[in-house]
């Protein structure tokens, strides 16, 4: 795999406020980059293209140190879509120590509707949306050449979540029942659980049977959406909680004053409270 990087999101921010004046003041007027984090590529043959990822990394990380940190896999975590916010929440909770210091891996999109749906029985969805249907090739991506990519490069331990809004719920749900020990942890917003006629829905109780207690935790949020994604969201928490395994650990926070533009802030927000439950987190 190909491996560059090079420096995101340099904000340039003037200092002097005085620089179109003459006098003492305009030695204050510099321009200095704001670094958030670092551009990765990483060629995918699972894909067969050159994939970005957004990495930030918490305060104090040092690749010659021994402390090693979780990972958080942001999905549409382009620069124009979730991940700066996200960062944000991360690097806050972090501060006051609600939650450890943590990598953030945001994968910036291509294709999200090739990439986060499985093939489609419904014709008219063939036709709106060619390309979609391909998450066996994403997921396969994820756990063949992204997570072994960070591990690799990055000051890791085992401790790896997932984050998906929409069609970026329907994948993240996707992992959780067919390939549950990807991710230790699953942040799931506003699942597009609708997509195929509900078929991942309704295969998720035998899908659910096949795994042998696997131990992660499980956030699911869902806001004022309609009567079939707060209903099919509600459905997919009723089948986890009956699955019979203890290892679980279901949230479910429906958050009525949210709606599908609003919600994944705030419910990333109490998600990372939930999973956290406000606990003061030591340094790793």
């Amino acid at each position: 795999m190909k491996k560059t990087t090079t420096i995101l999101f340099c904000i340039f921010v003037v200092v002097g406020f005085a620089m179109g004046q003459k006098g003492p003041l305009n030695q204050f007027s510099k321009q200095a980059p704001f670094i958030l984090g670092e551009v990765e590529k990483i060629k995918s043959v699972e894909l067969g293209e050159t994939r970005t990822l957004n990495i930030y990394l918490p305060e104090g990380y040092n690749k010659d140190s021994s402390a090693t940190y979780p990972v958080i896999y942001l999905l549409d975590g382009s620069s124009n879509e979730d991940f700066i916010h996200i960062v944000g929440i991360v690097q806050f909770l972090t501060m006051i120590k609600e939650m450890p210091k943590s990598i953030v891996v945001g994968i910036a999109n291509v294709d999200r509707r090739r990439d986060f749906t499985f093939p489609t029985t419904i014709e008219k969805d063939k036709k709106d949306y060619p390309t979609t249907g391909g998450s066996t090739k994403f997921i396969a991506f994820i756990e063949n050449e992204l997570q072994p990519f960070i591990q690799k490069h990055y000051k890791t331990y085992n401790s790896k979540t997932i984050i998906g809004q929409s069609l970026g719920g329907l994948l993240a749900t996707e992992i959780l029942l067919k390939k549950p020990n990807l991710f230790n942890c699953y942040i799931i917003v506003s699942p597009s659980l609708w997509w195929d006629n509900e078929s991942l829905l309704s295969k998720s109780k035998n899908l659910l049977e096949k795994q042998s207690n696997q131990k992660f935790t499980a956030y699911i949020s869902v806001g004022n959406e309609g009567e079939q994604m707060e209903g099919d969201a509600k459905h997919l928490i009723e089948n986890l909680q009956n699955s019979g395994n203890l290892n679980m650990l279901i949230t479910f926070l429906p958050l009525p004053n949210e709606n599908h533009l609003t919600i994944l802030h705030n419910s990333v927000y109490h998600a990372f409270e939930a999973i956290y439950n406000k606990a003061k987190m030591p340094d790793h």
